[in-house]
């Protein structure tokens, strides 16, 4: 019985970006044993998946989790992260190890000198080639999310203004300038057809409060209620799931909605989908400005344009 880690410890989109990973090894390769490590805010995203027997949280140190992943004797490490992290792990657990390419070099030519020397392979398939050795195929089923019923959400009813055809907007992004700016939300929020769910986290609860406003000022006439802050992040895919169509920026969401198999309407700012990490395995929609020569300005994001000017987002027309 062959006994496998994967190590991948953040974040939201890049761990369910791994799904396919689990699924092919647990599934492909006769008995094996597939166990998973990452942070422990990320639980969520490990313990209900079934293609993985066993998971272990880093919550204090590095060495403490070395030690309890020393005792399982593994054949083999995935390393889908492939940091200093990963690197030290592998090391003290001196088992054959198999790491994905993050591309580095040409990430970085293309953000500084413009150099496209990216691949065109989405990082799920990348991903894939750390277990192509063991047999390993794609199986073309695209990426997982396994809701439990305990926190299925069912929003219909939760306010009389919202029908079965809703859309998701996740108003979220861990850097600003994978965000749309307020005035931007609006315009986007009133080119859809049909009453609007925000979701997002406690940090973007504000944020939806301003954008409700900010309608209401203009006298839109659709309905928008702000969920952000308010559901766990299962009751939010689960009100992904049950949407017509979900518009998200560079962020987890859009992950979630891909796994989900829903229409994604993604929105680039300063990240671009070349990156290899646009909506996988799903219909999806890309919206960005192509016409900006400092475009990418990075490969993951800032506090501000650093040309003061956020034309990737402010010049984006709904």
């Amino acid at each position: 019985m062959p006994k496998f880690l994967i190590l991948r410890f953040s974040s939201i989109g890049d761990i369910i970006l791994t799904t396919p990973v689990t699924r092919c090894l647990k599934n492909q390769v006769p008995d094996a044993e597939v166990h998973f490590a990452t942070k422990k805010s990320y639980k969520t995203l490990v313990e209900n998946n079934p293609h993985i027997d066993k998971y272990f949280l880093l919550e204090n140190s590095d060495n403490e989790l070395i030690k309890k992943l020393k005792a399982e004797k593994y054949d083999y490490v995935i390393d889908l992260h492939h940091n200093i992290r990963t690197l030290k792990i592998k090391w003290k657990l001196g088992v054959k190890s198999f790491s994905f390419d993050k591309l580095n070099l040409e990430k970085w030519l293309l953000v500084n000198l413009k150099i496209w020397k990216l691949p065109d392979i989405h990082i799920v398939d990348r991903y894939l080639t750390t277990v192509e050795s063991f047999g390993v195929k794609n199986d073309n089923q695209g990426l997982d999310y396994f809701i439990p019923e305990k926190d299925e959400f069912h929003i219909v009813g939760l306010d009389k203004s919202i029908s079965e055809n809703y859309a998701v907007y996740a108003i979220g992004g861990q850097h600003a300038t994978k965000k749309l700016p307020l005035n931007k939300m609006a315009q986007l929020c009133k080119s859809i057809k049909m009453p609007i769910v925000l979701v997002g986290g406690p940090e973007d609860f504000e944020k939806g409060e301003e954008l409700i406003l900010k309608l209401r000022n203009s006298f839109w006439p659709g309905a928008v209620i702000n969920l952000c802050g308010k559901c766990n992040l299962n009751q939010s895919a689960s009100i992904v799931k049950n949407a017509a169509v979900v518009y998200t920026h560079d962020t987890g969401m859009m992950h979630v909605a891909s796994a989900l198999k829903k229409k994604v309407i993604s929105i680039w700012g300063n990240t671009v989908p070349e990156f290899g990490m646009y909506p996988y395995a799903t219909d999806y929609e890309v919206i960005e400005n192509k016409n900006l020569s400092c475009r990418p300005c990075s490969k993951i994001g800032f506090d501000k344009c650093p040309k003061r000017h956020f034309k990737c987002m402010e010049e984006l027309v709904f």
